[in-house]
Parts: C-alpha cells; structure tokens; sequence
C-alpha cells in the first residue's frame, strides 16, 4: 500500500472569478469515503484532466461536478456561484455543462445532424442550424451531416459527440473516459484532436482518464488522484519531472527508485555514480544528520542511464521491450538492483548480455526515507508534508 501526501496546487486569486472552483470536496457512500477533500480552481478556457487508477474517485467527482450526485462536504461553485453544498444542489440540467460520455450515447435513429442540434431544441431556427454546420466542420465532419451513428466509424462518432456537447456553447465540458473504446493509434490521434476543438472553441472542460498519455495530450493542467484525493495537481511536465510523492513517481511515467546515500557537499551516492546538487540537502526539521550519511531513494527514469560500452558500470539484460526507434531494457546491477534504460535499437543486445552503461541526468528526484530519524512521530509526519529532494548536474563516477 502506497503512503502518499496529497498536494493541492495553492489557490491563486488574481481579482477574475473562476469558471469552476471546488473547495474541500468530499462524496461517501455509506461509510465508505470515495472523494476526500478535494480542492482545485479552474479559469475560462483551461483544460484540465482528473488521472489515476480505477477506483480511485475520479469519476465520481466529475459526476458531483455535473450534479448527477449530491456531495458529503465542501462545495461546488460555477462561475463563483455555489451549484453543491451540503444538503443543496442545483439540477445538472441548470447548470449549463456539456458531457460527453464514454459510450458516446447518440441516437441511433437520428441523423449526424440531428444528433448535434439536439441540445437546440426540437425546432431549431436558421441561426442553429449555422451552429451546427460550423461545429461539424470544426470537428472535421464537414458533408457528413446525413449519415447516421452507425455508418460512422468509432472516432467519428465521438466528434459528433462532442459537437453534440458544444453545440449550446455549455459554460464547462466534462469527458468521462471519451477515448476508452478506441485503439491506441486513433486514441492518441484525436486526444490531439479534441484539444484543438475545444481550445478553437474556448471551452472551459475538465477529463476524466486512467490513461497518462491522454492527459499529457489534451490537459494545461493534470489533477493525480489516490485514495479520494489529489496527489498532485500540477501541469504535466512537473508531474513527470518534479513528482510530489513516491505514488506520483511510480504512476506518471516509467522509472524505478534505488537506494543512495547522502554525502558531503550537496552530494548522494548511488551504485551507478555520484550526483551533486546545486543547492543543501533538504531534510525535515524533525530529523538528525540528514545531510551527511542519510538515505535516500532516487528516481531514475530509462532517459537517465545510457549505454557506453566504455563504462566501467556493466549491468545484464534480463529483459527487452522492442519500440522500433528504441528498445527498453531491464537491467540487473551488481547488487541485484533492477533498472530501466532506453537505448536506441540499433543497440540490440541478447538477454544475460552484460552491457555498459552510466548516468547522463541532469535533473533527478531524492526521497528520504522514514527510518532516519530519531523522532518516533517523524516518519507520520512525512508522510503528510514530505518534500522530494532535487538533484541537479552530476559527477559521473567511473
């Protein structure tokens, strides 16, 4: 089981009222808490996406959001006002929010058109009807409009989905898993896509995934969750180089955490070499002799450790995922110690080959670990405020 600290981006008022704001959020069903305090602002026109593993509340949040829930706690506002609180909320169809569902939820027996203008009413006037053609050019089914949903494929009918949800221009969008039925390529292919459409149309809207690439893909901002709470909520190049907690770490990207030793001069040590950090070792104020001799945990992602057969580091290949342009070796050190490193695949080295290799990091993430102090409450009172630790340059050690 993980232990995580969950790490709200800090609110940051800058006199504009927020398209939605939730503040201390929480859902349970029966005595079972779901969603745990949440907290998070989204301005106009921000894409934001909720990430994590299957049960972990992130749909259940974006259906407190469109109202389908009542919440335990906390509050749901749009555009400043309150929509859920305690024993209050306001009818999902008041409050001008577009969904778009995972199974797409289009009317079989209505056209490509009349599935969009939908939401318009049942007599849509010469204005809407010019609505719903710019939204079907927009999203890239322009002369479509006769067709029905199963003469499309699966990536079209999802844009006459979302069409379908921007066609009222709704103040907020909410996706719940839009791309879960389709193949990796297509995925990955309209997560651009629906990026551009909704950035073109300046729609505030908040995703739900389990899929990282898809976050990166369409999300300014990426909201981490475990247990009913955000790990993280951060933009997606921090999420994967500045991680908050070991959770974060092992979940966004691929990587491993080795064992390392905090030496003199803002230096750690570690079996493949020495790191030295631009700036003291940072140590909770409840620990003893963290900066010389404590231990620590290193992220290393497969970018970090390259092969040189000139290394004096040999490390065997116990395992190899084939990508075309690079190949992902597993690799076992001296010690036993596994770690990941992707060479380009011209490098095509057996399995039991031992290979050298070395660090190249410029930027690599140091956790403390909880046995160093001398306090018996400090390794609780880490876990609720621990800091990584960033290592920046490095001192190769041959």
């Amino acid at each position: 089981m993980w232990q995580t600290t969950h790490v709200n981006k800090p609110h940051i008022y800058l006199g504009t009222m927020s398209q939605l704001e939730l503040i201390g959020v929480v859902q349970r069903y029966g005595n079972h808490t779901v969603v745990d305090g949440v907290d998070f602002r989204l301005e106009s026109g921000q894409i934001a996406c909720l990430l994590g593993p299957s049960g972990c509340g992130k749909t259940t949040l974006l259906r407190c959001i469109a109202g389908f829930e009542e919440i335990a706690g906390g509050e749901i506002r749009l555009h400043d006002k309150v929509v859920s609180s305690v024993g209050q909320r306001l009818a999902p169809e008041k409050r001008r929010i577009g969904m778009v569902f995972q199974d797409y939820a289009l009317f079989p027996h209505l056209t490509v058109e009349q599935n969009v203008a939908f939401g318009l009413g049942r007599n849509p006037h010469e204005d809407a009807h010019l609505r719903v053609r710019q939204l079907l050019a927009t999203v890239g089914l322009h002369g479509q409009g006769n067709k029905y949903p199963h003469e499309l494929s699966g990536g079209q009918q999802q844009r006459v989905a979302l069409a379908r949800a921007l066609a009222p221009r709704p103040e907020l969008i909410l996706l719940d898993e839009p791309f879960s039925n389709l193949d990796v390529g297509l995925r990955e292919r309209l997560s651009v896509e629906v990026r551009e459409i909704l950035k073109r149309e300046g729609s505030t809207a908040v995703m739900v995934t389990h899929d990282q690439h898809e976050a990166f893909a369409i999300a300014d901002e990426i909201g981490l969750m475990y247990e009913g709470r955000i790990q993280q909520w951060d933009v997606p190049y921090n999420l994967y180089h500045r991680p908050a907690n070991r959770f974060v770490a092992d979940f966004i990207g691929q990587g491993v955490l080795i064992a390392g030793v905090v030496g003199p001069n803002n230096s750690v040590r570690m079996e493949l070499g020495t790191l030295i950090s631009d700036t003291p070792v940072e140590c909770h104020e409840t620990c003893t002799d963290c900066d010389n001799g404590c231990r620590v945990d290193i992220l290393l992602r497969p970018d970090d450790i390259v092969h040189d057969d000139g290394s004096a580091v040999q490390a065997e290949v116990v395992h190899k995922a084939f990508r075309g342009a690079d190949i992902l070796y597993t690799l076992r050190l001296a010690s036993g110690t596994e770690v990941l490193s992707l060479v380009p695949s011209h490098h095509n080295h057996a399995i039991g080959e031992k290979i050298g290799i070395r660090l190249d990091a410029d930027h690599v993430i140091a956790f403390k670990k909880h046995d160093e102090c001398d306090d018996p409450e400090c390794e609780i009172k880490l876990e609720q405020h621990a800091r990584p630790i960033t290592w920046l340059a490095e001192e190769r050690t041959r």
